[in-house]
């Protein structure tokens, strides 16, 4: 099947989880505060799936960003201040990209995109990972890219998350699935020969869509349709428990990554003139204050539809629908792209 029938099959998805974005983060100004690192859109129209995010280290307020299917080896730089594209990055060295999910800063410098994407539900016997490192100038250029093959040591999974630590630099995938995903760790440095097999960690993860670590690597950010939660990093590739975010319901939510300050999370989705909203990192317990959650968002209290549970219900403020009725649209809406998947699954 080609890439550009299995992105076909997903765009009705697509809209229809725009659509129960539309209910349940109704339209608004953007964040109050002007410059970098603030709420913005994504202007360029050749970007219609924005599948990943990474903030730029070399340039303040910039974020790295692609299409998830039917593009090419293509990167771009979007500055947060206009949500315009300053810089187009082309890979060579790669072959064609099948279905491009995620992308990640590491400490060497290098950006990691994760060719990782499998709509099928985990046919492909192995996925890819690019490296390049990160331009020190801005503008439109071509890269020589390194290559690195990617097995699972347990079968083919589909996964759209790519998290490298900050510290370490070594590279971890989170599989996608309803339940009973798992978060993967690549070997301790990745090698362009043979095969780099990633073995699972033991950390249990759910639909995970992105993922982020914290600059200092403390913490672990991941990503679902429907919500994101924060983990402590135990540094063996285990998690402490889960914490619920703040975070805003974006139609096909696709996408998480932190400032590189550290200070804020930016949440994207995929869409034409897609929309990425920044939400102040929470304080902990013990830590005084809340960060800010943007407006229309649920509140920290309020039930997840991903099944993290919860007290309370969060008012989309007067003259809206509250989360729960949008949540009940985003059901249906879950409901319904199982319902495909699976005949999916079917018809193979």
């Amino acid at each position: 099947m080609s890439r550009r029938t299995r992105t076909a099959r997903r765009r009705p998805v697509a809209a229809a989880f725009l659509a129960a974005g539309a209910v349940l983060l109704p339209a608004g100004p953007a964040s109050a505060a002007s410059g970098a690192d603030q709420d913005f859109v994504i202007e360029d129209p050749r970007i219609t799936e924005s599948s990943g995010l990474a903030a730029s280290r070399k340039h303040p307020g910039v974020y790295w960003t692609h299409n998830d299917s039917d593009d090419g080896a293509y990167l771009y730089a979007v500055d947060s201040r206009t949500g315009k594209t300053v810089a187009t990055v082309t890979m060579t060295g790669v072959g064609e990209p099948r279905d491009v999910e995620a992308i990640s800063l590491g400490p060497d410098g290098n950006l990691y995109v994760g060719d990782i994407g499998d709509n099928l539900g985990g046919t492909w016997d192995h996925v890819w990972i690019y490296r390049f490192p990160e331009p020190a100038e801005l503008g439109d250029r071509t890269v020589a890219a390194t290559q690195f093959t990617v097995q699972y040591e347990d079968g083919p999974r589909d996964a759209e998350a790519l998290m490298v630590h900050p510290k370490t630099g070594r590279v971890y995938l989170a599989s996608k699935k309803q339940s009973g995903g798992l978060l993967y760790a690549g070997p301790e440095k990745l090698s362009a020969q043979g095969v780099n097999v990633f073995r699972p960690t033991g950390a249990e993860v759910d639909w995970v869509t992105d993922g982020a670590f914290s600059p200092d690597g403390s913490e672990l950010v991941l990503r679902s349709y429907l919500g994101a939660k924060a983990y402590d990093w135990k540094g063996d590739g285990s998690l402490g428990e889960p914490r619920r975010l703040s975070a805003p319901l974006l139609g096909q939510s696709e996408s998480v990554t932190y400032t590189a300050d550290g200070t804020g999370l930016m949440y994207g989705a995929e869409g034409a003139r897609s929309r990425v909203v920044r939400v102040d990192v929470e304080k902990r317990d013990g830590e005084g204050g809340e960060g800010r959650a943007p407006e229309g968002t649920k509140s920290p209290g309020a039930t997840d539809a991903d099944g993290a549970g919860g007290g309370g219900e969060a008012d989309g403020g007067e003259g809206r629908p509250t989360s729960t009725a949008g949540l009940v649209v985003v059901g249906v809406v879950v409901l319904a792209w199982l319902g495909l998947r699976k005949g999916r699954r079917g018809a193979k």
